[in-house]
């Protein structure tokens, strides 16, 4: 093994540690309520596309920042919380891993609109729900010009991903958990 090598497999698990070490602490349902409201308020300044489809959502789940980063082998963690007609029901967690894609750190803002019934129902059935997986959720990204894809805007669940903060060379939600806090 080079030396390269060696720092290289050193340094992923420090840079895990590290981002699970800062993103560890539980935050409170109030806090996370809090941060929710601040999010959305983002999320609704940067089109105004995203209020008029959150009017239309059965359920919104907010993850206020994910923490992501890793050499090689990389990892992200999140708090949220899940809205329905404007109340929060429900605290969720959000981790995941990846292997040969991640290089950097960054932190996100994530919001999923649940747009059927079935959707929002099938993901509170779910005791650990993976995106890719138990569902297809459709990633919404801004064309030429700042319009939207209609297709896309079909899909029952839609997910925007949005300010970005620091490096990362790998934005896949796929394989992505999302698990319920307990109450």
């Amino acid at each position: 093994m080079t030396q390269r090598n060696k720092s290289v497999g050193v340094f992923s698990p420090v840079v895990l540690s590290l981002l699970f070490a800062t993103a560890a602490p539980a935050a409170s349902p109030a806090e996370l309520d809090a941060a929710a409201a601040q999010t959305l308020k983002n999320f609704y300044a940067d089109s105004t596309k995203h209020q008029e489809l959150a009017q239309t959502a059965i359920g919104i789940l907010v993850f206020p920042r994910i923490k992501k980063g890793g050499v090689g082998i990389g990892a992200e963690y999140g708090q949220g919380v899940l809205q329905v007609h404007g109340e929060s029901v429900a605290y969720f967690k959000l981790a995941g891993a990846s292997a040969g894609a991640t290089l950097g750190a960054a932190g996100r803002s994530e919001v999923m609109l649940f747009m059927t019934p079935q959707a929002l129902e099938g993901f509170m059935n779910s005791h650990v729900w993976t995106v890719g997986v138990d569902a297809d959720v459709a990633v919404v990204a801004r064309g030429a010009g700042g319009n939207y894809d209609t297709e896309t805007l079909k899909k029952p669940i839609l997910a925007f991903v949005f300010g970005e903060k620091g490096l990362s060379a790998d934005v896949s939600l796929a394989g992505t958990k999302i698990t319920r806090k307990p109450s």
